[in-house]
């Protein structure tokens, strides 16, 4: 088996994800372990190298061509990862230094040193330090929201867009949608996290793809409204096309209408501020009691 096959093996079996089993990434270890293709295992070394150094090895040694402008494609997609994983280390020096050097941990040193001789050492090491796929899945979890949907407990993946959905539920539902229920929010990872086919149909609606649908649908039986609510971090308000699609899946629906474009915050807000439409409303996050009517006879209520 050939140097680059084993090390992406062994890149595998001590559990880094699969984008730091890249070539580049099996590259850099290589280099750090200073193998030519025909060296043994036990001639591994780890001095201090700087990542001119890992392009030029790979280049001169395995008939890869990376330019200098690759550096901090071998910083950020292998080194920042290794050192997470206790697999490489740093000299502690500025990142903008010129002496800034890396080199493989004694550690992952006697892993290499070992292959094919005996897999005792590759034991300790996985004993002695959790797999990286398990801290960055650790690292998700723990930064994924935790909402409560029509008294039921979910968790929303981290990123601006859920964060805002987040807000919509726990925030403008209370206050503009008392009592409501939610018949239909996406997540960014889980798109259909709540979909009530059967109460959506009962309202008269004709749903064959998840991304017609706005980014919350909230139904209020006493007044019988439903709001239809754009989650707008970077694109998508209410805009006059927007209105159109939805009334065009929708013109089976009774209930009154209500559409809404919410935003994270007023600067997100006056950058869409002009393509929104007219009888609509608009909710910022930012500043939860208030809501900006535009135009039509009455504040909310369907138009």
């Amino acid at each position: 088996m050939d140097k680059i096959t084993t090390i992406r093996e062994l890149l595998n079996e001590l559990g880094l994800p699969q984008r730091q089993q890249s070539d580049i990434c099996v590259l850099t270890i290589l280099a750090l372990c200073g193998l030519t293709k025909d060296m043994a295992w036990s001639n591994a070394s780890n001095k201090w190298v700087r990542i001119h150094d890992i392009i030029a090895f790979s280049n001169s040694h395995y008939n890869v061509n990376y330019a200098e402008n690759s550096r901090e494609t071998f910083r950020k997609q292998a080194l920042h990862h290794f050192r997470t994983a206790a697999i490489v280390e740093d000299n502690g020096r500025a990142t903008n230094s010129p002496n800034y050097r890396w080199r493989l941990t004694s550690e992952f040193l006697n892993v290499i040193r070992s292959i094919g001789i005996n897999n005792t050492a590759k034991q300790d090491f996985l004993s002695n330090h959790t797999k990286l796929i398990d801290i960055y899945a650790s690292k998700k979890t723990m930064r994924k929201m935790p909402v409560k949907i029509n008294g039921l407990d979910f968790t929303f993946s981290p990123g601006k867009h859920n964060l805002l959905q987040k807000a919509i539920i726990e925030e403008f539902a209370p206050r503009f949608a008392p009592n409501s229920e939610c018949l239909y929010v996406g997540d960014t990872i889980q798109k259909d996290m709540v979909k009530d086919v059967e109460r959506l149909a009962k309202l008269g609606f004709q749903i064959t793809l998840h991304d017609k649908m706005p980014d919350v649908v909230l139904f209020r039986s006493d007044k019988d409204w439903i709001y239809f609510i754009e989650a707008v971090t970077s694109v998508g308000p209410m805009d006059p096309k927007r209105i159109v699609e939805i009334q065009s899946f929708t013109q089976d629906v009774r209930c009154g209408k209500i559409f809404v474009t919410a935003f994270l915050d007023f600067s997100t807000y006056k950058k869409f501020s002009e393509q929104i439409a007219w009888e609509t409303e608009v909710w910022i996050a930012e500043m939860p009691d208030h809501m900006i009517h535009l135009n039509g006879d009455k504040f909310i209520g369907p138009r």
